[in-house]
């Protein structure tokens, strides 16, 4: 059974797949090693994903998505045509996408795949990230954090039992995470993060500080049109790219925006001193979170043995240094920040695959069947009690997976029913926190309060994902719970979701034929005219009206739109070209 680990980014997604023991970067149908996660919608209803969306944004900026993870797990929605999109499924587009090119270099079926997030996201967008595999058709083995994929890619080429820090800065979110690697066993320490930080506020900072200048000097604003806008951000994360490995560079955007005086460029030198200085707070804002993960795995900067920088964003040469300056160690080379996720996840793939195979009567894979990986909450589950308070039940950087019982009782008089509030955070107080859920528990027998008593018990999967469950211990009765979420999508939307990619996924593979189709018709017709050309004057007349003819009927489908033909033109179209092949 073949099983993907898929990177899900931000900016850029990737796929790999372990072929021979070692796991493998898929190459998408363009031929790159990573995916844009931009997903855009013609008017004609195409739907476009990958490098050829994020080629036509500056032209249909109002029908173009890219940073959609940003959104996961929550109620945003992004209305195309009169239809609101969900993160989820603008996400499944890109895994769809994914899968397909897998498909594709594999040349064979695949529908299981491990598929990572940042440390730092919460139930919900954990919940969100499983949906978006469901809806591109996958089945999620596992949903594993970004850095323990990361260091699971290199702990398996690197056999020393050490304590490594990964520092993950990638598109839309920073995670660090202390990672301890043992002798076929990966533990998590301890992790910590900020998940509205990332390359992409570095691209907006550099961008705003250009429409700054150009406003000053034209008294233009490129912010109010989003054709310019977008182009300005696109020469600003390329800017920031060539930054990475040259002092200074030169963004120059030719008739960005026009005046009573005629059309304006925009042109300016930007030092990597300069970006330097843009970007410093952003910089500093990662020290935190590395402090409280060395922290919380009770260690010192001193005892890691490698510092492991995974994502795009730490190719900035500002971002190394500061890593240097606050854990002491040159960071690693040795691993390929913008691939190793993927990498790791493939292997997490391939381990799970294998299990099931081997459960299953299968064949064992050698490389990494025996490795255990073992992952942590990143932050701290807590329900709301009396007061507001937020109560915890479960600290960060407890090891997952996590089954944890509390009994719980009635605060008023002859209540039938409970309500908790389940959330995620470190703030003592219940409003301060992220709300993930909120259950209910029914039928309780009327007592005073205090009598009651309810056993809760919370599990957390391997997925990091939280189930509840409740019992009645005066009664005996037990119920399920489910924690409800107006943010999350209901299975039935879900099912629609699946159809509807199903269905759009069909549409563009007849898509993909009609052009091969066209494409062979126009073939023939060049064939026909050419030989009509040199042979013409040899020819029998009959034979050469017929292919004339031929031409003719083929030549008059062609001057049709596919998408405005009928279904009975296209069935005479393709008779037509079996005609053309005949004569030819």
């Amino acid at each position: 059974m073949t099983a993907i680990g898929i990177d899900l980014g931000t900016t850029n997604s990737c796929v790999a797949a372990v072929e021979g023991g070692t796991p493998e970067v898929i190459a998408n149908a363009e031929g790159s090693r990573t995916t844009p996660s931009v997903v855009a919608f013609t008017k004609d209803g195409e739907r476009l994903v990958g490098a050829v969306a994020q080629r036509q944004a500056a032209m249909n900026p109002d029908r173009t998505v890219a940073s959609v993870k940003r959104h996961m797990g929550t109620d945003w929605r992004q209305p195309i045509d009169g239809r609101a999109f969900t993160p989820q499924e603008l996400s499944a587009m890109i895994l769809r996408k994914l899968r397909t090119d897998a498909e594709n270099f594999l040349d064979t079926t695949v529908t299981d795949a491990v598929i990572t997030v940042p440390a730092y996201f919460n139930d919900m967008q954990r919940n969100a990230t499983k949906d978006a595999g469901t809806i591109a058709g996958l089945n999620v083995l596992r949903i594993i954090n970004e850095p323990t994929a990361a260091a699971l890619a290199y702990g398996l080429d690197h056999g020393a039992a050490q304590k490594v820090m990964v520092y993950d800065l990638g598109g839309g979110t920073f995670d660090v995470s202390v990672i301890e690697i043992g002798d076929g066993v990966i533990e998590v320490l301890a992790t910590a993060g900020n998940n509205h930080l990332g390359g992409d506020d570095f691209d907006d900072a550099l961008a705003r500080h250009l429409m700054d200048a150009f406003r000053a000097q034209t008294g233009v604003d490129l912010a109010a049109d989003p054709s310019a806008r977008l182009r300005v951000r696109e020469a600003a994360e390329q800017a920031k790219r060539e930054l990475s490995s040259i002092t200074s560079t030169t963004v120059n955007l030719p008739f960005i925006a026009q005046n009573a005086a005629g059309p304006l460029h925009l042109e300016q030198t930007i030092t990597r001193a300069e970006f330097d200085q843009l970007t410093r707070s952003l910089v500093e804002a990662t020290t935190e979170p590395v402090m409280q993960a060395l922290n919380d795995a009770g260690i010192a900067a001193s005892e890691l043995g490698e510092v492991l920088l995974v994502g795009g964003s730490t190719r900035i040469p500002a971002v190394q240094a500061h890593v240097q300056r606050l854990t002491g160690r040159m960071p690693a080379s040795t691993i390929n920040p913008d691939e190793c996720v993927a990498q790791g996840a493939a292997i997490q793939a391939d381990t799970l695959a294998t299990a099931i195979s081997a459960s299953q009567g299968g064949a064992m894979v050698p490389r990494g069947g025996q490795l255990l990986l073992l992952d942590v909450v990143p932050m701290s589950f807590a329900i709301e009690t009396v007061g507001g308070i937020a109560t915890r039940v479960i600290e960060r950087n407890t090891t997952l997976p996590i089954h944890y019982e509390q009994v719980f009782t009635t605060a008023a008089p002859f209540q039938t029913k409970v309500e908790i509030n389940v959330m995620q955070g470190e703030r003592p107080m219940a409003a301060d926190n992220k709300t993930i859920g909120k259950f209910t528990l029914k039928g309780i027998k009327r007592a005073p309060a205090g009598v009651p008593q309810i056993n809760v018990s919370f599990d957390i999967d391997a997925n990091g994902i939280l189930t509840v469950t409740a019992k009645d211990l005066g009664t005996g009765n037990e119920q399920s719970i489910t924690i409800t979420d107006s943010e999350r999508m209901t299975d039935a939307e879900i099912a629609a979701a699946i159809a509807d990619a199903e269905k759009y996924a069909a549409e563009d593979q007849a898509r993909r034929d009609a052009m091969d189709e066209r494409q062979h018709a126009q073939e023939l017709v060049n064939q026909a005219e050419e030989r009509l050309r040199s042979e013409g004057k040899q020819m029998d007349k009959d034979a050469k009206r017929a292919l004339r003819n031929a031409v003719g009927s083929v030549q008059k489908y062609l001057m049709k739109k596919s998408e405005k033909m009928k279904p009975e033109d296209k069935a005479a179209f393709t008779v037509a070209i079996a005609e053309l092949e005949k004569l030819l």
